[in-house]
């Protein structure tokens, strides 16, 4: 697969995501649809970082690609480690994979504050439907970011 199939793909995972904020979240209201927007940006973010590893790829900075996230993350982490755009994201990612792995409860759902709160090893992380939308936006401009990147419009390799 080459960048650009990539960031096609991470696109409309993003795409998914965004009707899933504006739609099915405003009107719904429910946890299941705050898991199923995370799950979309870690792929969104999981399909940017393929991108960025294929990149490297086609310029010969690395003889192969691996297919496993944490083993891309630190692959990614090694070629662009003097972009902190990139390492945060990168970070945020397995937070994001935590997040979604992690047992979970449920509060106020089917109400403007429904709250996902996720029980993590270094405690909780509550996610409302103002912390989602703030993570979508985050996630959109780090697929732009990437995408310059490779096109050569910006970032730092």
């Amino acid at each position: 697969m080459n960048p650009d199939e990539s960031i096609q793909l991470a696109l409309q995972e993003l795409k998914r995501a965004d009707h899933s904020i504006s739609v099915s979240l405003k009107y719904t209201r429910t946890v299941d649809v705050i898991k199923s927007i995370i799950e979309r940006l870690i792929n969104t973010i999981g399909f940017g970082l393929d991108a960025l590893v294929e990149h490297a790829k086609s310029q010969k900075k690395i003889s192969e690609a691996s297919a496993l996230p944490k083993v891309k993350v630190d692959q990614v982490k090694m070629l662009y480690a003097s972009d902190k755009v990139i390492t945060d994201f990168c970070d945020f990612y397995l937070m994001l994979r935590k997040i979604d792995k992690a047992k979970f409860s449920r509060a106020q759902e089917y109400r403007r504050h429904v709250t996902m709160t996720a029980q993590l090893e270094g405690g909780t992380v509550e996610i409302t439907i103002d912390i989602i939308s703030d993570y979508f936006e985050k996630t959109k401009d780090f697929l732009n970011y990437v995408s310059r990147l490779i096109h050569g419009e910006g970032g730092n390799l």
